[in-house]
């Protein structure tokens, strides 16, 4: 209850659950949570899990009942799947699923490349990770990961991609049963390019919805809806907000087209060609790393947050590296 407050006070309105919560806490943060007319979203919390004899997960918490909690939306349909089918790989079971959740009418955010990227890494023994086109994401998520990518570099990559075929199929089950489906790409974790593993989720929406018309709808109009924007934002009328992409070619026919902008209007200001791919242009400043300005804010984060830290006990939590 004492946390949620605090977020309250914060000023934050959404407050984003995860998985691993116990009954009691998801239950004391859902109810606070409601109380101060925060929405709640994010991971489907299972409130412990056990494994029964055959290695097969028990939840404490099921996920029909959580999804009727009003969740504004629920993130990444690999924890679905392993929460709600109990790690089965069953299209039958899948599709009970996806209509429970559509009774539910809560939207679902696949984030398929996440998933993808770990198995990919996998596949590489973790040279995955360190591939061209990371350089824009922060140095220090890299440190922070290492961990991670140890861990997934030692994975099996055929059963993790057997598994990523099988999301690929649930999502269009999803999609089928009425669920409503928002793009996202939990951008910012070691394997996951801001801006650039959209483009990728994006494709691969299209090829589970088998359509890229609902793959772009998915990043515009039903966001848009969800949060409450309809007819401001994710659509191209009037009184809806002048932010627009530009395209010689069209998406609609092949959605590969969304990676070629000729130009960006954003808040009423022009971006073109070279300003967005050029040497000099955004790419160029999105790989000049302000380090420093990283390490101060998350020192000013922690601070308050009521958790102030030294910049001496983040370098250590980092495993020696210095702010």
């Amino acid at each position: 209850h004492a946390a949620v407050q605090q977020q309250h006070a914060l000023g934050f309105r959404r407050l984003k659950v995860y998985s691993n919560l116990s009954a009691e806490a998801y239950h004391a943060a859902r109810e606070e949570a409601h109380r101060l007319g925060m929405v709640v979203t994010g991971h489907v919390p299972e409130g412990g899990r056990s494994f029964d004899e055959t290695g097969r997960p028990r939840f404490a918490l099921n996920l029909a009942e959580v999804v009727g909690d009003g969740f504004e939306t629920i993130e990444h349909v690999e924890a679905i799947a392993w929460h709600g089918l109990e790690g089965a790989l069953d299209y039958a079971a899948a599709r009970m699923l996806a209509r429970q959740i559509a009774t539910s009418k809560v939207p679902v955010t696949p984030t398929l490349i996440a998933h993808l990227n770990l198995v990919e890494v996998a596949q590489s023994g973790g040279a995955y990770a360190y591939r061209s086109g990371v350089e824009t994401l922060p140095p220090l998520a890299q440190v922070v990961a290492a961990p991670s990518i140890a861990r997934w570099a030692s994975e099996q990559a055929p059963p993790a991609r057997k598994k990523h075929e099988f999301y690929i199929q649930f999502t269009r089950i999803l999609d089928e049963e009425g669920v409503p489906i928002v793009a996202g790409s939990d951008a910012g974790i070691f394997t996951n390019v801001a801006g650039a593993s959209l483009l990728d989720e994006l494709e691969l929406l299209a090829v589970a919805l088998a359509s890229p018309f609902k793959a772009i709808k998915a990043a515009t109009a039903t966001p848009a809806e969800i949060l409450g924007h309809a007819g401001e934002a994710g659509c191209l009328a009037e009184g809806c907000a002048a932010d627009l992409v530009l395209y010689r070619c069209n998406p609609l026919m092949d959605i590969n087209c969304l990676r070629l902008p000729e130009a960006v209007i954003m808040r009423g200001k022009l971006f073109d060609a070279d300003q967005l791919r050029g040497d000099t242009g955004l790419r160029a400043l999105a790989l000049d790393h302000d380090n420093e300005r990283t390490f101060s804010n998350i020192l000013e984060g922690f601070a308050a947050q009521g958790y102030p830290i030294t910049p001496q006990q983040l370098g250590e939590a980092l495993g020696g590296v210095a702010p």
